[in-house]
């Protein structure tokens, strides 16, 4: 079999679908439920999830926190500037992608205005890898400018300034550990209602942590998607996580995954076969011909076309179905991307 092209990967959006806003509650959504095996296409709301789940199923979530990544300020010269921080590396430093007229040379000085005050705090360009800068903060811990003059780092396809509602919105009920530049947005859909649903019905959750970079969103560049390059990003699959996927597994239970991001999760960590803990990067790429490990079933949002994580959908549903689920779900006129409806696949 040729290897696949990213082309094979485009679908016609209509522009009207992307949803700009989340819905007024989070379990409002829509959710289109797949059956690989007689491949079957529904449509259902989300608040019929839990009916969907069986006895000693384990759901795994991705606890990450969306930091507010995104800085807006001035060159010494005047010219604006953008910051969207990839990586925070030690409390002065971090790794991050800079926007401006004129690209920012190692040694130039960025200054970002403190809301409500006449105070600002200094950013040094100290390096340049590819397209990412590794900047300093010299006089300020990074996250503390970060809380006070941070803006949450919409994607680039919500067309708009983030606003209050967003630092709720754009952020799970479960996230736990700050590190992510944007949302594992599965997770989204879940407020507390649903999650005390889910665990009265005997149903066990589980947690990995995978900070999710802004290089999620990097178009694929590449014909043959096999010569693309992934980003890499921290991940950790806690002991305790790995037990409970095989505790279901063992009691004929499923694994469930909550979003692309827990399938990286825990595909990076079964690479031999066998779940085990694990810390560290990864770069995992998944598309279709990838033989699955430690995931049975997937939620998900939808996702934009020719990206890496509609080709690892595609390699778990299946090219022909998922891609027949997206043309259903354009008809249907299902609201896309992050803040839009889920799709779940069994």
């Amino acid at each position: 079999m040729p290897p696949m092209k990213t082309s094979d990967f485009f679908y016609e959006l209509p522009e009207q679908l992307i949803a700009q806003y989340p819905k007024a509650n989070r379990t409002d959504s829509r959710l289109l439920h797949i059956q690989r095996e007689p491949v079957s296409i529904s449509d259902r709301q989300f608040k019929d999830f839990p009916d969907l789940l069986q006895p000693n199923d384990v759901l795994v979530f991705n606890n990450t926190r969306v930091i507010p990544a995104r800085l807006f300020g001035n060159k010494a010269s005047g010219g604006k500037v953008e910051i969207l921080i990839e990586r925070i590396t030690t409390e002065h430093s971090a790794i991050a992608h800079v926007r401006a007229s004129k690209t920012p040379r190692a040694g130039s000085e960025i200054l970002i205005q403190i809301p409500d005050s006449d105070s600002s705090v200094r950013f040094i360009v100290k390096d340049r890898h590819d397209n990412l800068f590794v900047i300093d903060c010299p006089d300020q811990i990074i996250t503390d400018v970060l809380e006070q003059a941070g803006h949450m780092p919409l994607p680039p396809y919500i067309d708009r300034e983030d606003d209050q509602h967003d630092q709720d919105r754009y952020q799970t009920v479960y996230a736990e550990e700050p590190g992510a530049v944007a949302a594992p947005t599965a997770g989204l859909h879940f407020d507390e209602g649903m999650l005390a649903r889910i665990s009265d019905k005997g149903i066990e959750t589980a947690y990995v942590t995978l900070h999710v970079g802004a290089g999620t969103f990097t178009p694929v560049r590449v014909d043959n998607i096999e010569e693309h390059a992934m980003h890499s990003e921290f991940l950790v699959v806690p002991e305790e996580t790995v037990r409970c996927c095989k505790q279901a597994r063992e009691q004929g239970g499923r694994i469930i995954a909550i979003g692309t991001t827990a399938v990286r999760s825990l595909e990076t960590a079964s690479q031999d076969g066998e779940l085990r803990a694990y810390s560290g990067e990864t770069d995992i790429f998944i598309y279709p011909g990838y033989s699955f490990n430690s995931v049975d079933a997937l939620l998900t949002n939808f996702h934009l076309p020719e990206s890496t994580l509609l080709m690892l959908v595609c390699a778990f549903a299946g090219y022909d179905t998922t891609m027949q689920a997206y043309r259903h779900a354009v008809e249907q006129a299902y609201r896309f991307f992050s803040y839009g409806d889920a799709m779940f696949i069994e």
